[in-house]
Formats: C-alpha cells, sequence, structure tokens
C-alpha cells in the first residue's frame, strides 16, 4: 500500500510538471520570448528571417501611417509566428529555466518560511512595487528636466515594455490558476484561482531595468547593468522573502519581462535612422552595438 501510495504520488507530480511545460509551451502564442533577441541584425549585413519580417512589419505600418505603440503590439503578439529556429532555442531555454526553478519550489519556499502553511504574510506588493516605480519615473524625470530626446525614449521603452509583458503575466495568470505560496505549500496547485504564475512585479522589475541596462551609450554600461539588472534580482528576491509567489514565478517573469524589453528596444532604436542600437549576433552570444549616420 505504501509502495502504491509513493507511486501515486509519483506519477502526479510528473503531470503537473507536465502541465507546467505544456503551459509554458503554449504561452509562445502570447509572448514575444527570445525572438527579440534574434530579431535585430546589423543593417549593413545580411538580414535573419527574423529581423526581414519585423523590418516588413515596421514598412508596412510606415505606408499605411499606423501608430508606433499600434504596430509595437501587433508584432509583438504574433511574433512566435516568424520565429526561426534559433529563436525557438532560446525559448526552449527559458521553458528549461522555468522547469529547474519548479524543482526547488518548495525548497525555497522552506527556507524562508520552514515547511508549514504560512498566511497573512504576503502584505507587501506595494513596497515591492516602489523600486521598478521609482526607477521609471526618475527616467522621466531626467528626460523631462534635462529635455533630453534619449531620455524620453528610454522612458517610452519602458513605458511600452512593461505594458506588454504585464498584459501577458496577467493573461498567463488566467490561464494558469496557480495558488500562491501563502494560500498552499504544495506548488503544483494549478487551475484554481490563484494567481501566482508568473510574478507581475518580477516581470515588470526586469522590463524596466533591462532597457536601462541596455540602452543609452556605453560609457557607463557597467553600472546601468548592475542596476537595471540588481532590480529585476532585487525586487525578485524581495518576492519569494514576502511568500508572494514561488521561485518559477518569478524565473517566468524574468524572462518576460527580459524578452519584451528587448523586442521595444529593437523595435523603437532600430527604427532611428541617424543613430540607433542593435543587437548583433557573434560567434558565442551577441553584441551591442550603436551606429551613427553622419549627414
Amino acid at each position: 500500500m505504501n509502495n502504491w501510495r509513493r507511486r501515486a504520488r509519483r506519477v502526479g507530480t510528473d503531470l503537473q510538471l507536465k502541465k507546467l511545460v505544456t503551459l509554458l509551451l503554449s504561452a509562445g502564442c502570447l509572448v514575444t520570448g527570445t525572438a527579440a533577441w534574434g530579431e535585430t541584425a546589423d543593417l549593413n549585413a545580411a538580414e535573419t528571417p527574423a529581423a526581414s519580417a519585423s523590418a516588413d512589419t515596421l514598412s508596412g505600418a510606415q505606408q499605411s501611417n499606423t501608430p508606433p505603440l499600434i504596430s509595437d503590439i501587433g508584432a509583438y503578439f504574433t511574433a512566435p509566428l516568424h520565429w526561426d529556429g534559433h529563436d525557438w532555442a532560446w525559448f526552449g531555454g527559458a521553458v528549461l529555466a522555468v522547469g529547474l526553478a519548479h524543482r526547488y519550489d518548495t525548497q525555497v519556499r522552506s527556507h524562508f518560511f520552514g515547511p508549514g502553511l504560512v498566511t497573512n504574510v504576503n502584505a507587501e506588493d506595494t513596497k515591492d512595487a516602489i523600486p521598478t516605480v521609482a526607477v521609471l519615473g526618475g527616467t522621466w524625470a531626467f528626460a523631462i528636466l534635462a529635455n533630453d530626446k534619449d531620455g524620453y525614449q528610454e522612458g517610452w521603452a519602458m513605458l511600452e515594455a512593461t505594458g506588454l509583458s504585464g498584459v501577458t503575466a496577467y493573461a498567463l495568470k488566467f490561464a494558469a490558476g496557480r495558488e500562491t505560496p501563502d494560500q498552499t505549500t504544495n506548488p503544483n496547485e494549478w487551475e484554481k484561482s490563484g494567481n501566482s504564475f508568473p510574478s507581475f512585479h518580477s516581470t515588470a522589475a526586469f522590463a524596466v531595468g533591462t532597457v536601462l541596462a541596455e540602452s543609452g551609450n556605453d560609457e557607463y554600461r557597467w553600472l546601468r547593468r548592475l542596476l537595471g539588472y540588481g532590480l529585476g534580482v532585487a525586487t525578485s528576491y524581495e518576492r519569494l522573502k514576502h511568500n508572494a509567489h514561488w521561485l518559477s514565478d518569478t524565473v517566468a517573469g524574468a524572462a518576460l519581462g527580459m524578452s519584451s524589453a528587448h523586442f521595444v528596444m529593437n523595435r523603437r532604436y532600430g527604427t532611428n535612422e541617424e543613430s540607433h542600437f542593435a543587437l548583433v549576433p557573434v560567434q558565442g552570444g551577441a553584441m551591442l552595438t550603436y551606429r551613427v549616420t553622419l549627414q
């Protein structure tokens, strides 16, 4: 009887893991995923299929006088239709990362709160959002005070990345229905009345932080990346510490926020005819470049 119960629990866990993977794969129809990283190419080099698709979308939008935001929204939610093998490989890596984090959901929760159910702890939602709001507000304040064009562009990129990733995050929350760790000690409570997966705070923090980290010039790149990615990591840590989310919720939020930020930066900075940033694929990774067209 004990062997049968252990076997039943193991089968149940396997089914929950399969459900998680299925949910993440279906999210490819909503999430831009890591297609953003493979979407931009050097304008002097041959374009990749994903970059060509993006350029065609931009050209069509310009000819029809479609507002850039509307064009970006359409391209964002249809991006998976244009993914190539490289893009799907990045997406598969994100799925594996979330699946690996799911394996340690219980251990991470127990590290902070022990094995028992702890309720009425998740009361820090506003506090955990303050750093992200401060970075976003600070970017806009600087742009307004200095009347800086690049600052305005960076602020708009932060807003757009947060908006696009936020809509996707809440759609996934509704589809997953996962209960939060202050509702259950079982990380496999899916399709309930919960809204745990993914973490919106982590999504927004990494969306804003990635734009901060990867935009601007290279003079203070190390500082920008420290502050930008540090914002995402610190926010995710606070969500775990406050018993608001499972580890895999924050990892999924990080992937969603970062990919959305790269998508927006590729769209916005790539359309600047005089100067633009670009992520150029190189052996073993990618290189951020900045191009200026002299009159």
